[in-house]
């Protein structure tokens, strides 16, 4: 059953959501040749206790699984999500995905981006630029009256339009009290099917591309997820809420929010 959140369910989940944003924006921030995801993790893990939430992903342990250990997912190159923190340095050329999510109050924030490290290549930078753009127009079929499937086909032909594989065995999905709540959000589909979107649902987006196929493999840790060809992933991913006027992204900052309504009142003006 998909939860529709009432408004007092909403003004949480905004709560939650710029919390994790500022997170991931921080993490952003420190992206560099020479840093380990060790580091990044450290950090993370620290302003969301700093802040009186819950690092989300540490002691996950869905289906009898080993807990999760870290308060990020960290995957590097090949790794598509679900990566172990280390100490590793991060090299120049590298790109790197993090995915992290804090529970505050009672509801849970979910957010993600992949990060060039120094200067990639040319075939990197446009992974990157395709994901996001699947991510946002995913998003922008999060409205009411639309079906689920809608989603997962703006993402789909969006991606196959530049060759790209689109991972299968893992979705975005349903969020609130919960990290993983009905319904699961896949990146692909056929347009007018699966469940009906209404007002009050929250979801968390999150497209996964591959550069080669979109078939993966675990890692004898049990968590990290790889590209069966060993070519680079990419993912991004919002909590959004659907309102009666279109999709909320809530995996916002303030800045980033105030830059978005800035941006509304200028297009209505002009």
């Amino acid at each position: 059953m998909i939860i529709a959140k009432s408004r007092k369910d909403l003004d949480r989940m905004r709560e939650v959501g710029e919390l994790i944003a500022e997170v991931r924006e921080t993490l952003r921030s420190m992206i560099e040749p020479g840093i380990s995801t060790l580091e990044l993790n450290e950090v993370a893990e620290k302003m969301i206790r700093k802040r009186g939430a819950i690092p989300t992903f540490v002691g996950y342990k869905p289906y009898g699984m080993t807990p999760f250990p870290f308060a990020i997912c960290a995957s590097v190159n090949e790794q598509v999500v679900h990566g172990f923190s280390n100490k590793t340095p991060l090299k120049n050329g590298d790109i790197v995905s993090l995915d992290m999510a804090a529970t505050y109050n009672g509801f849970v924030g979910d957010t993600a981006f992949t990060a060039p490290v120094g200067e990639i290549s040319d075939d990197l930078k446009q992974l990157l630029k395709v994901t996001e753009e699947c991510l946002l127009l995913g998003i922008e079929q999060s409205r009411v009256g639309n079906k689920v499937g809608d989603i997962g086909y703006a993402v789909q032909t969006h991606a196959e339009k530049y060759g790209y594989g689109i991972v299968r065995d893992y979705t975005g999905h349903g969020i609130g009290r919960n990290m993983h709540e009905a319904p699961q959000i896949a990146n692909y589909g056929r347009p007018g099917t699966r469940e009906k979107i209404r007002a009050g649902y929250c979801f968390a987006i999150e497209p996964m591309i591959n550069m080669g196929t979109h078939e993966t493999k675990t890692l004898d840790d049990k968590w990290t997820v790889v590209t069966k060809d060993g070519k680079a992933s990419a993912h991004f991913e919002h909590t959004i809420a659907i309102l009666e006027t279109g999709p909320e992204i809530l995996t916002l900052t303030k800045e980033q929010k105030a830059k978005q309504n800035k941006g509304k009142t200028e297009k209505v003006a002009g």
